[in-house]
């Protein structure tokens, strides 16, 4: 199967984690790009780092790198390769995934050797 085709989007995205009954900020859902997820224990939310949210917790300075989809989910693998070439490279990632897609998190620090790890591994990564 040929690599995949990952894009670096614009934003800076922070991640945080909120009380687990808390309500969605309205400033969230205004968003272009954000992501949540919920569980029985937890709240997280990844939104770019200029959206202002009452969080518990903040870790912010992420970018995203986008696996350019749409993926069919019956495909195998790629989140595991994607992982296993930033993990070599020592890279800590923060990773969601949509329906059609996979998106990895890593530092803004890291992000430049993310993308040469990647390019390494023979995956094409678009960034401006």
């Amino acid at each position: 199967m040929a690599k995949q085709i990952l894009e670096v989007l614009p934003d800076i995205f922070a991640i945080h984690t909120l009380d687990v009954d808390s309500d969605i900020p309205a400033s969230v859902l205004g968003c272009d790009v954000y992501f949540i997820g919920k569980t029985y224990d937890e709240l997280s939310i990844v939104v770019p780092q200029s959206v202002d949210i009452d969080a518990e917790e903040t870790d912010g300075d992420w970018r995203v790198l986008e696996v350019l989809g749409p993926l069919n989910l019956s495909m195998v693998g790629i989140m595991a390769d994607i992982g296993s070439v930033l993990a070599e490279a020592k890279i800590s990632i923060f990773v969601v995934s949509t329906f059609e897609t996979d998106y990895f998190l890593v530092k803004s620090a890291d992000l430049k050797d993310a993308v040469a790890a990647l390019k390494k591994a023979k995956y094409k990564v678009n960034h401006e």
